[in-house]
């Protein structure tokens, strides 16, 4: 039985031991009297008999998807009287086993290979009767034990909100938990590469040129990873993007909110929304192909230098395309403002752009800064856009008008290609992974400084 079909059966199992609970439930209630007798409503039975049918096989159901194809393929490698030392061999075996067991081999079929995927056929055959064995019978025999139980003095709703609690608290640790492993994971490595080159030399070097030799008797460079350039690029970049989403977002979310109609608001913010949903892959080729050309021939025109490929023509396709993060997000804020606020800024005889300067935005200014924080994430880690419009060029220079490159672009630049994952052109990858973490970290810190320090607090 296929995982998808167990999925199914089990929802419908959950969902048929939820109404009987209910309806015992109901039946209690009326032997009774009234639901008043009952210790909980009847809906918190309906769920507590569910809860104990779909959880545990839900979780015996993921336990088994984890752990099975790490297991088979243990057996199926065990089983090989001869099979590779090494890990890379073992890995190119399992997957001639895989493609031969699904037909899709190419090559000479050996009898090892021939039977090793007949045996892995069977495993995966009888692994998936059992795992659908295991998980209705446990679903079935769970479910009539928790409707046995459903009785009227049974209090089904304290259960069920500790059930419901631990399982907040469980994903409310899955989310700190990964944090946490994306730090380690990402410091691990980058402690390996500072083995390799020293801090001073990634952090203060003015020139970034990752070439390393592939082998001892190959003529290579020695590498130079001064990661300035990579950080003035995505400040330059960034900063553009800034200067064109923040003030067009925040001045179109204060003429949504404050001054346009309802009907030219129900026509312009879906409008304006639609920007967000564009792939980031389209802006890059109206950047590549229409904005830098249009700053090229104009800086040309005025007897400046230009680049086909510059900031300037990334920064303000970015820039674009992160305006609906500001307006949308200062849109809601601003409206979330409570309107007693305004009629008492303007009953006392202000405008309303000094209503709006002196009390809206005021009120709204956390909300503001959080929106303007996502769209400077969006745009130190946006990709596509920088590699099609400003180049890969590792350039130090305060000219927007020249080609340069960003962290994320040197990221994914370093992890392509056929590369020896403990060399140091790789591993600088997470190196520059952790300064975008660290800024994100110090950047945080900042705005809420500034949130604490220019709030304002309402009853």
């Amino acid at each position: 039985m296929q995982t998808p079909t167990l999925l199914a059966l089990l929802l419908l199992l959950v969902l048929a031991v939820y109404g009987t609970g209910f309806s015992r439930a109901l039946g209690a209630a009326r032997s009774l009297g009234g639901v008043r007798n009952l210790a909980s409503l009847p809906s918190y039975y309906g769920l507590f008999a569910a809860l104990w049918c779909g959880l545990p096989a839900l979780m015996l159901l993921g336990a088994w998807i984890a752990f099975d194809d790490a297991v088979i393929r243990a057996m199926v490698l065990g089983s090989l009287p001869d099979k590779p030392d090494t890990p890379s061999g073992q890995n190119l075996l399992y997957a001639q086993i895989q493609n031969l067991s699904a037909g899709h081999l190419i090559g000479e079929k050996t009898p090892q290979l021939q039977s090793a995927a007949d045996y892995l056929s069977r495993l995966r055959h009888n692994s998936s009767n059992l795992q659908a064995f295991l998980s209705l019978t446990l679903a079935v025999g769970l479910a009539a034990f928790a409707l046995l139980r459903c009785s009227p003095k049974l209090c089904a709703r304290e259960k069920v909100e500790k059930v419901l609690r631990a399982i907040l608290v469980a994903c409310a640790c899955a989310a700190i938990f990964t944090t946490v492993g994306i730090l380690l994971s990402v410091l691990f490595e980058s402690l390996r590469f500072f083995q390799s080159v020293p801090v001073s030399e990634f952090l203060f070097g003015l020139h970034w040129s990752p070439q390393m030799a592939l082998r001892a008797d190959q003529v290579g460079s020695s590498g130079a990873f001064g990661a300035v350039p990579l950080f003035t690029g995505t400040l330059m970049v960034s900063a553009i993007a800034m200067f064109v989403a923040v003030p067009v977002g925040l001045m179109a979310a204060i003429y949504l909110a404050e001054y346009a109609s309802r009907r030219v608001r129900a026509l312009a913010k879906p409008i304006l929304e639609i920007l967000a949903g564009v792939p980031t892959v389209v802006y890059g080729f109206f950047a590549a192909l229409t904005v830098a050309p249009f700053i090229r021939d104009l800086a040309t025109s005025v007897g400046l230098q230009a680049s086909s490929e510059s900031a300037l023509a990334a920064g303000l396709v970015m820039g674009i395309m992160i305006i609906p993060f500001v307006s949308s997000l200062s849109d809601d804020v601003i409206n979330a403002v409570p309107q007693s606020l305004r009629d008492g800024a303007l009953g006392l005889g202000s405008t309303r752009s000094e209503t709006v300067r002196k009390v809206v935005i005021p009120a709204a200014l956390p909300g503001i800064v959080g929106g303007v924080l996502l769209a400077v994430s969006r745009a130190i880690g946006e990709t596509m856009i920088v590699v099609m419009a400003a180049g890969l060029a590792a350039n130090l220079t305060a000219n927007p008008l020249e080609s340069v490159t960003t962290v994320t672009v040197q990221i994914v630049t370093l992890l392509v290609g056929d590369q020896e994952f403990d060399s140091p052109k790789t591993l600088a990858a997470f190196a520059l992974g952790l300064m975008l973490f660290i800024s994100t970290l110090v950047l945080n810190f900042i705005a809420l400084h500034v949130v604490k320090k220019y709030r304002e607090q309402y009853d």
